[in-house]
Formats: C-alpha cells, structure tokens, sequence
C-alpha cells in the first residue's frame, strides 16, 4: 500500500504530538507529585479523591469540636470537684453546728462562713465555657440564680449538644437543677441559707443541722453522680478523638495510592517516552529531508 507524502507528515506529525503530550504529563506528575491533577486523567478515581478531601474536611471540624466538648468536660469536672469539696465543707460545719455548745459569736461565725459557701457555689454553677457559653445552663445564662426573695432559681436544661460525628454528639456539660436540686424539688443552697439564718438566730438549731447535715451528703453524693456521668463522656471524647486518627491514616494511604505519583516508575516512563520521542523525531527529519530521486536512487 502507498503512503502519500501528506499521510506521511500527519502520522508523524500525531505520532510526535502524542508522544510529546505523554512526556509533558509524565513531567507535570513528577513535578507535583501527583498522578491525578484533571478529572480528564482519571474521572473514577478524581471522584473518589473529591469524595475522600470532604470527609476530611468534615472530620477535621468534628476534630475540632471534640477538643472543645474534652476541654468543657475538663473544666466542668473541675468545677464539679470545687462544687462537691464545698458541699463538704458545709456538712463539716452543719456538724459543728449540731454541737449545742456554741457561743453567739461561734454561731455567726458559721453562718458567715455557711453564706461565703453559697456564694462560692452559685459563682462555680455560673462558670463559662472558651465560647462564653454556660456549662451547666443552656446559652449563655445563668445556671443559678439568687431571687430578691432570697430563694434560687436552677436551669433545668444544660448546654446543647455539639456533633462529634455523622450521627454523634456529646453533651459538654449539664444542668444545674441536675447538681443541686433533689428528687423532692428542693435545693441545697436554700438548705445552706436556712441553717445560716437559723445560726443567727438565738433558737435550737440541732434539728435543722441535723436535716442539713443529711441533705449535704445526699447533695455530695448527688453532685459525684453528676461527675462520674461527665466522666463518661470525657471517655467518649477520648474514644473518638482515636478513631477519628485512625480513619485519618486509612483516608491518607487510600488517597496516596489513588493520587501520588511513583516517582520512580514515571520517571523510568519519562525516559522511555523520551527515547522513542527522539528517535521519531530524527527519522521524520531524515525521511522528510530525502528527495524523491534520493529516494528512488
């Protein structure tokens, strides 16, 4: 079959063109490290690594939160442990109060000791996340609140939940009536404040120690449960916060061997690809620069 002169210019010509296309991707995969920079050089596989960088983004934000609800959980336990160190504090001194050999003054010197707890207290139910919002309230407002009257106002609902996860999520705190309100309805802080007023008083107080010295423990052990419960979920945290590393490694090995380039293998490519270039190239010059009675001769 004959090949005329302008088939013999485009098939070389294409020929050069494809090989020099390979060559300059080959050295585009080299120089970014990357075998996949198009969706046109691997549609499947551009999909999948689109696919992978949103579910990093998307965890990198869960990670983000996770070390905010650890680092809530860490200062609610802490205000937790003040919170349970001053209810003990008050069943030692409802003790003392229940001795019946106290002067006046021993008994205002309780009950001014008894106020400064309630007061300690009330400021550790209002303490304020990194984000200003409460620990143990929804919001931003307060968890505890003394009234006019001289009573106490409880949140009943602690702060929102925040995502940790596709379909998780983790409560960074808790209410306050959960802390200082019992079953019956009432709250300890009333109790601390009606054996304080009663010590400044010049009646019997034995009976109402007595009952405030039970109610302190019960409000101890309450507060504990509370603790113990955040404690889980600072176990939580702990848990997915490792997965969330896990996955991370598992995500960055898919992607390595769907996107980065096997230097070595390209390069030898690029070699190869190089050599057959060169040796197109010179034989279309040779060929192209032969006349037809050289070549006939």
């Amino acid at each position: 079959m004959q090949i005329s002169t302008n088939q013999f210019y485009t098939f070389n010509q294409n020929s050069m063109r494809s090989l020099g296309a390979t060559a300059d991707d080959l050295q585009t995969q080299i120089s970014t490290t990357h075998r996949i920079n198009a969706p046109s050089d691997d549609a499947v596989a551009w999909r999948r690594l689109q696919s992978l960088a949103q579910a990093g983004a998307d965890d990198t934000a869960y990670g983000g939160n996770l070390t905010l609800v650890g680092t809530t959980l860490s200062q609610a336990d802490g205000t937790l442990s003040s919170i349970t160190d001053a209810l003990q504090q008050a069943k030692e001194l409802a003790v003392k109060a229940n001795s019946g050999t106290l002067s006046a003054s021993d008994r205002v010197a309780i009950a001014d000791q008894l106020d400064a707890i309630v007061t300690n207290l009330v400021s550790y139910a209002n303490v304020k996340d990194s984000r200003g919002a409460a620990v143990f309230a929804n919001g931003d407002a307060d968890a505890v609140t003394k009234n006019a009257d001289g009573t106490f106002s409880f949140a009943t609902t602690g702060p929102t939940s925040i995502p940790v996860g596709a379909n998780e999520s983790i409560q960074p705190g808790d209410s306050a009536a959960r802390v200082f309100v019992d079953a019956s309805g009432g709250n300890i802080l009333s109790t601390i404040s009606s054996l304080s007023a009663a010590l400044r008083g010049s009646g019997n107080v034995s009976g109402i120690a007595g009952s405030a010295g039970d109610a302190l423990q019960a409000a101890n052990d309450q507060a504990a449960s509370v603790q113990a419960a955040l404690g889980a979920r600072a176990a939580r945290v702990d848990l997915e916060t490792s997965r969330l590393k896990d996955v991370a490694t598992d995500r960055e090995a898919t992607r390595s061997a769907l996107e980065d380039t096997d230097v070595t293998a390209t390069i030898t490519n690029l070699q190869k690809t190089m050599t057959v270039l060169q040796a197109t190239q010179a034989s279309f010059t040779k060929l192209a620069s032969m006349s037809l009675f050289n070549f006939l001769k």
